[in-house]
């Protein structure tokens, strides 16, 4: 897991979702209460699988020469909140964050939007960092929703996955949409999908996109 998370931080330097060393990703490791997270302050260039440190399910750490990210609380509280979740990502991407600092939701008008988030990406709660505050507004935001990501606002973006790499695709997937509704509406006023057509694109790209295994 050290190794997978290490290399998830190369993503997101890739897709241009964080500056300096700000954003983090960690994962759950399987069968244990326990994961991986980047160290707080480390250039993303300096980052390696010995570097990354194990906390427990309440942000202590186990083990690692580093402190862990600020946001290890954050992260910690989605884990003991949502054993589902398997990883967690967390960026100041522009375009999102942009939608945070207005306090609005990015409206589902791409059909990507609805394939990938089943519906808006909805905004949560201000809250500062240091404790699980943060956390807490993650879960109470994404437990009524279908999407993996959530905009904390005047903050930045928070994702979850069944895994590192999920939480991953979706930050890069929910900056991507985050620019596309915002040049649209340069243009004018994006037209909404109607709810019954969101419903029908999720379940078409999550139980049938891509390749499936024989049954």
């Amino acid at each position: 897991m050290r190794e997978i998370v290490c290399e998830l931080h190369a993503e997101l330097v890739r897709n241009n979702l964080v500056a300096w060393t700000a954003g983090n990703v960690s994962g759950r490791i399987p069968g244990e209460d326990l994961f991986v997270i980047k160290p707080s302050g480390v250039s993303y260039d300096e980052l390696t699988p010995a570097s990354m440190v194990v906390c427990d399910l309440d942000g202590n750490l186990v083990e690692g020469e580093h402190a862990p990210s600020s946001d290890t609380a954050a992260h910690a509280y989605v884990y003991r909140h949502m054993p589902e979740v398997g990883g967690v990502v967390h960026t100041h991407s522009t375009y999102a964050s942009a939608w945070a600092s207005r306090n609005e939701a990015i409206p589902c008008v791409l059909t990507a939007m609805a394939d990938e988030f089943g519906g808006e990406i909805p905004i949560g709660p201000f809250a500062l960092i240091g404790d699980d505050s943060i956390g807490q507004g993650i879960v109470r935001t994404l437990k009524d929703h279908r999407s993996p990501a959530v905009l904390m606002r005047n903050h930045g973006v928070f994702t979850i996955g069944k895994d590192p790499r999920a939480a991953v695709k979706a930050a890069v997937m929910c900056e991507d949409v985050a620019r596309t509704v915002h040049i649209a509406r340069q243009l004018g006023d994006p037209l909404p999908i109607p709810q019954a057509d969101i419903d029908r694109l999720y379940d078409r790209y999550q139980n049938v996109y891509g390749q499936r295994s024989p049954r």
